[in-house]
């Protein structure tokens, strides 16, 4: 999940949870998770029923938030980023950060960039933008877990998560702070670098923007003592009710600062849930399938935009996505748009007034776009229609045999047509036939996936430059033998 603060004079925060499910919340209808300062910013905000992400997996979703751009132009796909990977998000790219900068704005990121990491830490957020980050530069399953600590006492991570590659670090900036992480401290600590980072830029009247990018509730699931059984949800509820303190002591350092009613809070997450975890995965409540997926639970996310005294309170079932994020800030910062293609909308509109949302579709490429297949999925207005559908080992173990691995491509010539409205689980496609008014629609929706796919020119695939042991990031240069002697 993510949470972006942005402040005017004016903050921005801005907050994104990772592998969270549509269904998790209980501001969205979950009867067992604690949320409670997540359900108070959805009680006092704006909450979002069709928010969406670009990508069922990580790095391309996070690449599309930060950037107003399909993961495509920026050539962050197949897949995600490894410790090892040669390439990241290209230094040409904009980021919301680097829009910011010019206007005086002080900017960090603290927790899960996931957008490369490179030799001598090129692509990590100091590098893109921000003046200062802490965090694990990728997921922190990307390290050997079945010896660390995710609860206490001394409760071991579940699983093995990857071996043969060093353990998770700890990144201050562009230097390795720990390694391996301590997973029972870590949410404090990002909790501590925000509060601080929040603190001294209103004691500085300079106006910011904060992007946390958290761990939870990714695999394995963590959380301290502050968390941990807490939740009636186990260890899944334990890490998701950490990552919801976080919130509450965030929000409640904008308002000992006196900068609440001046400052937006945005909240979302970058993909569906991981559900091959099962308990441990998340709920993509009524939405199909989940994490790898392009249905809707691998992409249409909860969402809250807060801002009191600016933003009503209430609901919207118009369209939104993080693509709209960047072109917003700018909008209300004042700032220059880049001058490039940007995919998102302005949302000032929609978040202020209740107006109509400026997005009326939603294009849906899988984890590994090519321009051979091109878009899987297309949603126009409450119609979307599925040109492809397959399967995703995140997904697997549920009993919708559509969801797993073992669901092949599979094209579909006429596409699959659901209403979303009526059918939010995308389990009844329309029929075409005696329906003029459905055909009209696959008119419609061809007609804008050519027009949309005519503008897209892929990027140079930065994930299929592989990987390099020798660029693992490790707290003793030089050190032998690695990965295991990269401790500190």
């Amino acid at each position: 999940a993510a949470l972006i603060l942005f402040w005017k004079s004016l903050p921005f925060l801005y907050r994104v949870r990772d592998d969270l499910g549509f269904g998790d919340l209980g501001c969205y209808g979950h009867p067992s998770s604690l949320t409670p300062n997540l359900d108070r910013l959805a009680a006092g905000g704006l909450r979002f029923t069709d928010f969406y992400c670009t990508s069922p997996v990580c790095s391309p979703s996070r690449a599309s938030l930060l950037t107003g751009r399909y993961q495509t132009r920026s050539g962050i796909f197949p897949g995600v980023f490894y410790p090892g990977s040669i390439g990241g998000l290209p230094l040409n790219e904009t980021t919301i950060a680097e829009v910011l900068k010019p206007l005086g704005y002080a900017t960090a990121a603290v927790g899960k960039w996931h957008l490369g990491y490179g030799a001598n830490g090129t692509f990590l957020p100091t590098q893109q933008g921000f003046d200062q980050y802490l965090g694990i530069p990728y997921s922190h399953d990307q390290g050997p877990c079945q010896n660390l600590t995710c609860f206490p006492p001394d409760v071991k991570c579940f699983g093995l998560c990857d071996v043969g590659v060093v353990t998770v670090p700890l990144v201050h900036n562009d230097k390795i702070k720990q390694q391996p992480v301590n997973f029972l401290d870590l949410e404090k600590s990002y909790s501590d670098f925000a509060t601080n980072f929040i603190i001294t830029s209103v004691k500085k009247n300079q106006p910011f923007f904060l992007y946390y990018p958290s761990h939870h509730t990714h695999y394995p699931q963590y959380a301290g003592t502050r968390a941990a059984g807490h939740s009636l949800r186990g260890p899944f509820g334990d890490a998701l009710f950490e990552f919801d303190s976080t919130i509450g002591n965030l929000i409640a350092t904008l308002e000992q600062m006196g900068v609440i009613n001046n400052t937006l809070v945005f909240f979302t997450a970058d993909n569906g849930p991981e559900l091959m975890r099962m308990s441990r995965g998340g709920n993509s409540g009524p939405l199909r399938c989940g994490k790898g997926t392009t249905y809707d639970g691998g992409m249409r996310e909860p969402a809250i935009a807060f801002w009191p005294g600016v933003i009503r309170p209430g609901v919207t079932h118009e369209m939104a996505s993080t693509l709209d994020i960047l072109p917003t800030i700018a909008s209300l910062a004042g700032a220059k748009l880049p001058p490039v293609i940007l995919d998102g909308f302005d949302m000032t509109d929609l978040l202020f007034h209740k107006g109509k949302s400026k997005r009326e579709a939603m294009m849906f490429y899988p984890i590994d776009p090519n321009e051979k297949y091109g878009l899987f999925a297309v949603r126009l207005g409450k119609y979307k229609a599925h040109f492809y559908t397959r399967g995703a080992t995140h997904s697997a173990t549920t009993p919708d045999q559509d969801c797993s691995d073992f669901a092949v491509l599979k094209v579909h010539n006429p596409p699959l047509i659901f209403d979303l409205e009526a059918d939010p689980s995308e389990h009844y496609p329309l029929p075409l036939d005696k329906r003029p008014d459905i055909q009209a629609v696959l008119v419609q929706i061809k007609k804008v996936k050519a027009q949309f796919e005519a503008t897209m020119i892929f990027g140079e695939s930065q994930i299929s430059k592989g990987e390099n042991p020798d660029l693992e990031p490790c707290c003793s240069p030089g050190c032998s033998p690695k990965p295991t002697c990269c401790h500190c």
